[in-house]
């Protein structure tokens, strides 16, 4: 890598190429990331060469841990803000990132919390037969307009009987019923109830949910260390540049 392009005193120039090179990817990815502002303003040699510096070099390294924690649109847009000088754009798009993450977790733990509610409430026994909606609503303790309701909302799945049309509840959706109507009696909204009522259809077993909560809430940890070191690095490269005063 000891090509150099231009011959300012005690400023390492490095070619397009061998940024690519120092990095792995193509001379187009190091253009592309030029031209979408991933990588400061590159001046050019009379000759029309750009010049690259150690500045870009640590620019790429920089956003290539920024993509692993906040992904590729994030890092243009950030990285763009900032080298454009736009501080408030970048940090409210920082922001946004790191804020996903919380309402991820309050969301996995407002589910978590809907699935124990069910686990606790009372096991009304459940006929092992097909059932029509007015037997059904008055097993759950609720209207049958109100099973239509959450059946429009994709909460119950109720067949047709052949010939006559009237919803028949099968074991599976007079079970889902009495779940909706205890969290509703709990006053959990629906989008959370979908979840819990979505998990239980994929799982099956608590102990099943329970797991898959956990795994994903694992994973949630794990994907929010990623964001935090590459904000750590971002404002290290900021530092180095004197930047990290948002001035």
């Amino acid at each position: 890598m000891g090509d150099r392009v231009g011959d300012r005193v005690g400023e390492r120039r490095w070619r397009v190429v061998d940024v690519a090179a120092s990095a792995g990817i193509s001379t187009q990815q190091v253009r592309n990331y030029l031209a979408d502002g991933v990588l400061p303003p590159a001046d050019r040699t009379p000759s029309g060469y750009r010049m690259l510096t150690e500045r870009h070099v640590r620019a790429l390294a920089v956003a290539r841990r920024m993509a692993e924690g906040h992904g590729w649109s994030r890092t243009r847009e950030v990285l763009a803000a900032v080298h454009r000088g736009e501080w408030p754009t970048a940090l409210a798009a920082l922001d946004a990132g790191h804020a996903e993450l919380d309402r991820e977790r309050a969301e996995i733990a407002r589910v978590l919390g809907a699935f124990e509610t069910v686990l606790d409430g009372p096991a009304a026994a459940v006929p092992r037969r097909d059932a029509r909606i007015g037997v059904v609503a008055a097993h759950v303790g609720v209207r049958t307009s109100q099973l239509r309701l959450w059946e429009q909302r994709g909460l119950l799945r109720p067949h047709r009987q052949r010939g006559t049309g009237y919803r028949v509840y099968d074991v599976a959706e007079w079970r889902a019923a009495q779940v909706v109507a205890l969290l509703r009696r709990g006053g959990y909204p629906f989008d959370i109830i979908t979840a819990v009522l979505d998990e239980l259809r994929s799982t099956g077993r608590p102990d099943r949910v329970r797991a898959e909560l956990a795994r994903r809430e694992q994973d949630l940890h794990r994907r929010s260390l990623r964001r935090l070191r590459a904000s750590a690095a971002l404002y290290d490269y900021l530092a180095e540049t004197g930047s990290a005063d948002g001035s």
